[in-house]
């Protein structure tokens, strides 16, 4: 081998060393929770375990909130309205169509491949408990969430219907035979027929929403606040100025604790992985009766993440998708350790803008608003888990009550927040809005864990390649932001040319 061929070789090794790390750390892991399974570790020693990866996730989610508020600020202040309303149509529209397709190739997928048939039998319940849910409270939750009353709370807090049990009396009048009741006070005679009013007190019980929040970053109302702050700045112009430095300095700094970070990620990574799988109950369970239904999510996952996506891309930007994929490596491996799309948020705009290149302003815009509404793995996922449950109970669902099953899980997917797990929450609504038992989806809670990574890691590469597409499709705005830019900052040298004579001499 030359000197040329090993420089080149040690030039690679130096720019993807944090890949190789990650990935290492992966393939580590796993191999780390196999072999320590065979110890029945208790739950405190598994807890003990994880905590380096527990590290990793908390240090992640710290920088979340900062980075969101100083992404969307910074970006949107950059465009003009027009620009930002022309690259938020482009994003809202790729999401939505991605997202409806990723519904459909489930359906398809579970609709031929029936996991759930014949399983009712079998052992495969849970005893963890299901909160119960209306669809129409958790939508307009949604929306008051995009709204939140107090920015400071919605740091830490988002908003919640909880129901509350009520028991009353109610009073039901009814027409009785006067033969049967000869008190009775109000008394009717039609034709032979005798018949008085009565009144009976029934006990009646009823769940009456109320209203509560739960923990956890209001990542939605965030988003929010921040894209009209940002506008606002925007056309502020100059006397917007000062804000927006400040904006762009805070965005640069949380990048630079984001280079720190970066380097411990690989080992909280690997504990992450290697406690999930000391942590798992059964096995046998998971590669019998749920096998199938793995299989199927899977594949359609899969499906939509390496063919769907990347030929979207390709029509779209005639560019390679997949040598574009390349770069975003380290933010897909964060994913799948982390199970998070808000906590791979950080690492997932380092390898957009170093890697391949995608102009800040897009990434800014683009990356927080996807990180918290789009969501094609969490929207197929719960599509194939709602079918699979009906296959269980022996239920043959019509086609209007897959059609609903696919709004439902397209909008749901919506509200699901980007932290682990959380499509288990939205599952809810999909199971209501065609009468299913909600307390079944404690049949999938054993491979969720699982599932929820992989899912997690498609939304993550949804994101990454819909910024590449609304870069695109963008780029006369930004070029011609870009010669506005150019034009005010000569403007500003001539004004500054006087002043500067005046002080010279």
């Amino acid at each position: 081998m030359s000197g040329a061929e090993v420089k080149m070789c040690k030039s690679c090794l130096r720019r993807n060393t944090f890949v190789l790390f990650t990935v290492a750390a992966v393939v580590v892991g796993i191999v780390l929770g196999f072999a320590l399974r065979p110890q029945n570790l208790s739950m405190r020693e598994i807890k003990y375990f994880s905590f380096p990866g527990e590290l990793l996730m908390r240090m992640l989610q710290m920088l979340v909130l900062p980075l969101i508020v100083s992404s969307l600020v910074t970006g949107i202040s950059s465009l003009d309205s027009r620009a930002s309303g022309k690259m938020g149509a482009w994003a809202i529209t790729y999401y939505t169509v991605t997202t409806i397709i990723a519904v459909f190739i489930g359906i398809v997928l579970v609709v031929i491949i029936k996991p759930g048939k014949g399983n009712r039998n079998s052992p495969m319940s849970s005893n963890a408990s299901i909160e119960s849910v209306q669809a129409t409270d958790a939508f307009l939750d949604l929306i008051r969430n995009m709204f939140p009353p107090n920015l400071v709370e919605a740091c830490f807090k988002q908003y919640k219907t909880f129901y509350k049990k009520t028991v009353f009396t109610k009073d039901i009048t009814v027409l009785v035979n006067a033969s049967h009741d000869t008190n009775a006070t109000k008394f009717s005679q039609v034709g032979n027929y005798s018949a008085v009013l009565q009144t009976f007190q029934e006990t009646v019980e009823e769940m009456i929403p109320v209203s509560g929040s739960s923990n956890g970053v209001n990542a939605l109302g965030l988003v929010v606040f921040s894209m009209l702050f940002g506008l606002v700045i925007g056309n502020m112009k100059q006397k917007g100025q000062p804000l927006k430095e400040f904006f762009d300095c805070l965005n640069d700094a949380i990048m630079r604790l984001v280079a720190i970070i970066i380097w411990y990620a690989p080992i909280g990574i690997l504990f992450l992985i290697a406690g999930k799988i000391i942590e798992m109950k059964d096995l046998a369970q998971i590669g019998g009766q749920l096998g199938m239904y793995t299989v199927c999510v899977i594949v359609g996952l899969l499906v939509h993440g390496l063919f769907i996506l990347p030929l979207l891309f390709f029509l779209i930007t005639w560019r390679n998708p997949y040598t574009f994929i390349g770069g975003l490596i380290q933010a897909l491996v964060t994913a799948l350790g982390t199970s998070s799309s808000s906590a791979t948020l950080p690492i997932t705009f380092r390898c957009l803008e170093e890697n391949n290149h995608v102009d800040k302003r897009v990434t800014r815009f683009v990356l927080p608003v996807g990180a918290t509404i789009n969501m094609d793995g969490t929207a197929l996922y719960e599509a194939v888990a709602a079918i699979f449950i009906a296959q269980v109970n022996d239920m043959d669902l019509n086609f209007g009550q897959i059609l609903t099953i696919s709004i439902t899980a397209t909008a749901a997917s919506i509200g699901a927040a980007g932290i682990p797990q959380a499509g288990l929450v939205t599952m809810v609504i999909v199971l209501t809005s065609v009468g299913l038992p909600t307390e079944d989806i404690t049949l999938i809670i054993a491979v969720d864990w699982f599932l929820d990574r992989l899912r997690t890691t498609t939304n993550v590469l949804g994101d990454c390649l819909g910024a590449g597409i609304v870069e695109h499709l963008s780029q006369q705005e930004l070029q011609n932001l870009d010669c506005r830019t150019d034009i005010d900052n000569s403007e500003i040298e001539e004004h500054e040319k006087p002043y500067q004579l005046i002080c010279q001499e």
